[in-house]
């Protein structure tokens, strides 16, 4: 697979998480990530499928921690081993979920 795109510099992540609301970053773990809490297991799951089904458009995948009321949202982009536009992409449309 070729891979067009390059993981953003520490100035290209500071930038780009000032831009999204509430996201925290790891940079041991090259991540970003953000919890995500509702009222009841029904609305989290709804929200949990409408990130699928958004990551699924989006190529691009995060990782999900589920629990009653609760979604934990982290990502990465693995082809270039930490953040790339599309984690921030799918932050800002994983935020306009919220319902």
């Amino acid at each position: 697979m070729s891979v067009d795109f390059k993981a953003y510099s520490e100035n290209q992540i500071k930038k780009a998480l000032s831009e999204i609301n509430d996201w925290e970053y790891n940079s041991e773990k090259k991540e970003i990530s953000k919890t995500f809490t509702f009222k009841g297991y029904y609305k989290t799951i709804a929200f949990v499928n409408a990130i699928a089904w958004q990551a699924q458009k989006a190529c691009h995948h995060p990782d999900l921690k589920v629990s009653f009321g609760k979604c934990e949202v982290s990502m990465t982009t693995h082809d270039v081993d930490g953040l790339s536009y599309k984690d921030f992409d799918l932050a800002r449309t994983i935020d306009s979920l919220m319902f």
